[in-house]
């Protein structure tokens, strides 16, 4: 029998199984076999922290299938991701196979590898290990940690603070981020100041500039001149001196390369230099790591993406330093080989950097391979990686001091030189578009003519120059990411879903690629600054993320670390039971009182109502969340809300017209329009034919994502082209579509469809995410094999009631108790002979049947309705029966509907919060 290898991804699993050979089966795992389950009572704290783990229908086929593998098999390799995640998975494959008894006789070995390289595999594969229980303990806190804290703190927020949504441990520290960083710009107050600069002319008619830096003897700060009669004075103390070169300062700088990427540092360059969001980034690194189809072959292009090590194998840089040499010449050659350290904080550096996996595919050779985005993403891992290796950049700079024969006042002008330009020649770094930039910043480009000491000058125009100082720039997602990493809160896999969870909330908005927070977000924010200071706060978040560092390296004990927090966090929690909503209105109101009321120009009272003129405004909270009102209500019924619907202000604001004209389709093809229905917004084909009122123009909704006053001719076209093919699934061999329905987009293969996420871009979606999407949905249908008579498929599928059989037309109900999986053909023939029922025609009620149906459904309205959400309903049929005991059924179920409905908001809000802050 063939060894099993269990990986992550199904792209994975077909390209390691072509390097390992026909001696392995290898298998995915498609991510988690198994989670907490969304409900109260998954961890415990009372009983040292126990957790109950639950398998989601994909879970339960693929480890079936492994199981089945198993079978005979002498050893499993557990080959997941090299991360703490990976470790985790390895974990819980392991543990559900011995929970059924299945590794008796089984070497259960675990293997890791950086690239996906036929020699990285073997090299893997010769050298396995045992599972790093450190790691998997640390796992285990640190996913505890994230439910006690979703499950906790959300529904307090619910309760006392309507129409918030959801607080996670790292997500609700990196909102506070974006929150401070926005009330320090409205509390900004720009300050005035001037510069005065000169031209001048060498003996040999060069000119240059320099800059006013000494007046009257003592040196100017950046605010002694801050009015314009000060900086004309000084102006005129210039143009009224006769000037020669005082003093020439000259030397050589050497300039570095950057080191090559970790996963943050890859998401703050990819954000500057390409547009790209966290999240696009990791998913484009994903599909560079697990493998492009390069003539016939899958081969993996990096290394992998989710690692805090600058690092890189020593076989790698040796065929980096041999491709400098080759290419650029050995002066870009170092004489040794560049050793790199992180400087990030809490970095655990087990991984190498994110590097190409051969350095002789350049992005040149690969472009013909890959989508736009890889193509991007891979030229600049690429680079980095290579410039990280080159010799460092020489520049000449010189400072010349100009003086007046009066000596009153003095004035510099800085140049420098590219001498040797290193690794400039094929890297330079990104940098913020919104950093506050010196004045000296374009010295690099700008050569100053020889001078010498004593050299006479003849002045030129003299100007002066207003200036304001700049308040702090907006959070990008790149200097967010850089600015939780200084501080060290998060981990670099989790900063991407942090930061989509604030936007999903509609706590942030992105704008300009800059965020900013929502009302909703200042809200909460305040909340928890002002109940829960230390569980927002980024020193202690930061000390627990070395906590759980110390556990993964074996320093401390997780229970230990998991008590300590519990202890503190819930005592916190009970003591906001009896805290009343006017306490939280009144501690809002004055945190927010200048954000909601700023000063006004004419200097009166910004509280004063507008509408009756004598109530004060302030903060309040309805059923639906928070507004401003007036104190006079409801004599004064004034409010203005704080939360606009994006939706709303979308429908308010663009398309006032009703139709916008994109242009024409390709070809010469009609007019593309975006237009306004009943139903939202959509781009329309053509117009209608007059002389055909039965053909009607092809129409594509607008999905979520796309907003209507900024979507391209190019992606209106796209939407109306679809479904569009998307490739050929590896297993099945069938081919997967892409397209958008009643429901929103998803993909489909044959007659199986699988949703696609809000976030997933239906135009641009790849193989790999779409066969994701259709592993849940795959794994409520096994096909067994064709039939012996007529050769139509025997499949078994997962129904309402339970699995069940079927050929055809024909279906029979499994017996209770039994596995899907491990259904035979022999065991479906006789279940569909004994026991095989046609399928029931769709939409044919019979009169009779459809009044019966009318009357059990008004007996049992309120019976079904009371268990919605929670366990299925027990069959009515003695309440249908039974006329005279209708309404104390009602009255009977009625109740625990709310009760209900909370718990089900429960699960499923606090799960979102308590997901957010998974770790790698």
């Amino acid at each position: 029998m063939t060894d099993v290898v269990v990986v992550e991804s199904p792209a994975k699993a077909k390209t390691i199984n072509k390097y390992l050979g026909d001696n392995y089966t290898v298998l995915a795992s498609f991510g988690h076999v198994r989670d907490l389950p969304p409900k109260d009572g998954s961890v415990r704290p009372d009983e040292g922290f126990a957790m109950v783990w639950e398998a989601d229908e994909r879970g339960a086929k693929q480890m079936a299938a492994i199981a089945r593998a198993l079978r005979g098999a002498r050893h499993l390799y557990l080959a997941t991701d090299p991360d703490r995640e990976g470790e985790a998975i390895s974990w819980h494959v392991r543990s559900m196979l011995e929970e059924k008894n299945l590794l008796k006789g089984v070497d259960v070995q675990r293997v890791t590898f950086n690239e996906i390289t036929k020699s990285a595999i073997q090299t893997a594969m010769a050298h396995p290990r045992d599972l790093d229980f450190p790691l998997i303990e640390a796992y285990l806190a640190r996913r505890a940690l994230d439910y006690l804290v979703g499950f906790t703190l959300s529904p307090v927020l619910w309760r006392k603070l309507p129409g918030s949504r959801s607080a996670g441990r790292v997500q609700s520290v990196a909102l506070r981020l974006i929150c401070e960083r926005e009330a320090e710009i409205e509390v900004f107050r720009p300050r005035e100041y001037w510069s005065i600069a000169a031209t001048f002319a060498t003996p040999k008619g060069a000119t240059f500039t320099a800059r006013l830096t000494h007046l009257d003897g003592a040196k100017l700060d950046q605010f002694d001149l801050n009015d314009e009669a000060r900086a004309m004075a000084a102006k005129a103390t210039v143009e009224g001196g006769s000037f020669s070169v005082g003093a020439v300062e000259r030397r050589k700088v050497k300039r570095n390369p950057p080191p090559p990427f970790t996963t943050s540092t890859m998401q703050q360059e990819a954000s500057r230099k390409l547009g790209m969001g966290a999240q696009v980034a990791m998913r484009t690194a994903q599909q560079l790591y697990e493998g492009i189809d390069i003539g016939g072959e899958t081969v993996g292009l990096i290394t992998y993406m989710r690692t805090d090590g600058v690092q890189m194998a020593g076989e790698a840089i040796g065929a980096i330093r041999s491709h400098i040499g080759t290419t650029f010449g050995d002066d870009y050659v170092p004489a040794k080989a560049r050793v790199y350290s992180t400087k990030a904080k809490n970095a655990q550096e087990a991984h190498e950097a994110i590097r190409p996996t051969d350095v002789r595919r350049s992005p040149a050779d690969m472009a013909r391979y890959l989508n736009a985005d890889q193509k991007r993403l891979y030229d600049l891992i690429w680079k980095r990686s290579v410039a990280s290796q080159m010799q460092s950049a020489e520049l000449d700079q010189v400072a010349v001091d100009i003086r007046d024969a009066q000596g009153r006042c003095t004035l510099r002008a800085t140049g420098s030189m590219i001498a040797f330009d290193g690794f400039l020649r094929l890297y330079s770094e990104g940098r913020d578009d919104s950093a506050t930039k010196s004045e000296d910043d374009s010295d690099q480009d700008r050569m100053l003519p020889a001078m010498s000491e004593g050299d006479g000058l003849k002045r030129g125009d003299v100007t002066a120059d207003q200036h304001f100082t700049q308040p702090p720039p907006r959070y990008s997602e790149a200097s967010l990411v850089k600015k939780m990493e200084e501080i060290g809160i998060g981990r670099p896999s989790t900063y991407a879903s942090i930061l989509t969870v604030l936007r999903d909330r509609n706590y942030v908005r992105l704008e300009n690629r800059r965020f900013i927070p929502e009302d909703r977000g200042r809200l909460v924010t305040a909340f928890l600054t002002s109940f829960f200071e230390r569980y927002v706060d980024t020193q202690f978040t930061a000390g627990l993320e070395e906590q759980l560092d110390d556990i993964s390296g074996g320093r401390a004990n997780w229970r230990d670390v998991m008590s300590a927090f519990w202890t503190d966090f819930s005592h916190a929690v009970d003591q906001t039971k009896d805290l009343k909503i006017s306490d939280v209105i009144s501690a809002l109101d004055a945190d927010l009182a200048p954000y909601f009321f700023p000063p006004k120009d004419d200097g009166g009272d910004p509280r004063v109502c507008t509408a009756c003129g004598t109530g004060r405004l302030g903060l309040k909270l309805g059923r639906y969340g928070a507004f401003i009102g007036c104190s006079n209500y409801p004599t004064c019924q004034y409010t203005r809300r704080l939360v606009v619907d994006p939706k709303e202000a979308e429908d308010a604001d663009s398309l006032k017209e009703g139709m916008r004209v994109l242009g024409n389709a390709p070809d010469g093809g009609p007019e593309v329009t975006v237009r306004r229905g009943p139903w939202g917004l959509y781009v329309q084909l053509g117009e209608p034919d007059p002389e055909d009122k039965k053909a009607k123009p092809k129409r594509a909704t607008i999905p979520r994502g796309i907003e209507g006053d900024k979507i391209t001719l190019e992606q209106a076209v796209g939407l109306l082209s679809l479904p569009r093919i998307v490739g050929i699934h590896p297993e099945t061999g069938e081919p997967i579509e892409a397209g958008l329905g009643r429901f929103g987009p998803y993909v489909k293969m044959g007659a199986v469809y699988g949703s696609l996420d809000k976030d997933d871009d239906v135009l641009t979606v790849g193989l790999n995410r779409a066969v994701d999407a259709l592993a849940k949905k795959l794994a409520s249908i096994r096909t067994i094999g064709p039939h012996p008579k007529d050769g139509e498929p025997v499949m078994v599928r997962k129904g309402r009631f339970g699995p069940y059989v079927q050929h055809g037309q024909i279906v029979a109900t499994l017996p209770r108790g039994q596995d899907m999986n491990d259904v035979t053909m022999d065991e479906a023939l006789a279940l569909l002979a004994e026991k095989g029922k046609p399928l029931k025609a769709k939409g044919k009620t019979t009169k009779a049947k459809a009044k019966t149906t009318t009357r059990r459904t008004k007996a049992t309205k309120a019976t079904d309705s009371a268990t919605e959400g929670d366990a299925p309903a027990k069959p009515a049929r003695k309440t249908a029966a039974k006329a005279t005991t209708k309404k104390a059924t009602t009255t009977k179920k009625a109740a625990p509907k709310k009760a209900t409905t909370t718990r089900t908001r429960k699960a499923t809000s606090a799960k979102a919060a308590s997901d957010t802050d998974k770790a790698d």
